[in-house]
């Protein structure tokens, strides 16, 4: 079961990096990071749902919310708009930054930690696949991706 103690971990674990426009490090934003659950409920919060997309689980067991490709805004990841980058990416740098609001694979990656982003990725992984993580992916769904289309 998720928990406050285990999203702690997770920041703690994973501490940021300072910001950075070089080839590596833009090259990190053609795949949006990953939020916490507690990032992307602060995010839902502060009113960029519709900049959020849901992604699938490869095995299909569980979704996270996470900033969009360009193009695939408040639905869910779509492999066509996989080369557009992250909707935040704005001229080489990350909107997101210094507003509290970046998500915590965003902030850990750098090229001074090259290979090590997995481990991160598949930490928040196991948050999202809880039954918190899920509550707060029907939560948008209903409130946002069905109101979309509806």
């Amino acid at each position: 079961m998720y928990s406050i103690v285990d999203h702690l971990q997770l920041i703690e674990k994973y501490s940021p990096s300072g910001p950075c426009s070089c080839p590596t490090c833009v090259s990190y934003c053609k795949r949006p990071g990953w939020w916490t659950i507690d990032q992307a409920c602060n995010a839902l919060y502060r009113g960029y749902a519709a900049r959020m997309m849901l992604e699938i689980s490869p095995d299909r067991t569980f979704g996270v919310l996470s900033p969009a490709f360009k193009g695939n805004e408040g639905g869910v990841s779509l492999q066509i708009f996989s080369d557009n980058g992250c909707t935040f990416l704005q001229n080489n740098l990350c909107e997101l930054y210094s507003t509290g609001l970046q998500p915590l694979e965003c902030r850990f990656c750098h090229h001074s930690r090259r290979g090590e982003g997995i481990a991160c990725h598949n930490d928040i992984g196991q948050e999202w696949n809880s039954a918190n993580g899920q509550q707060l992916v029907n939560f948008w769904y209903r409130n946002y991706l069905l109101r979309k289309f509806f």
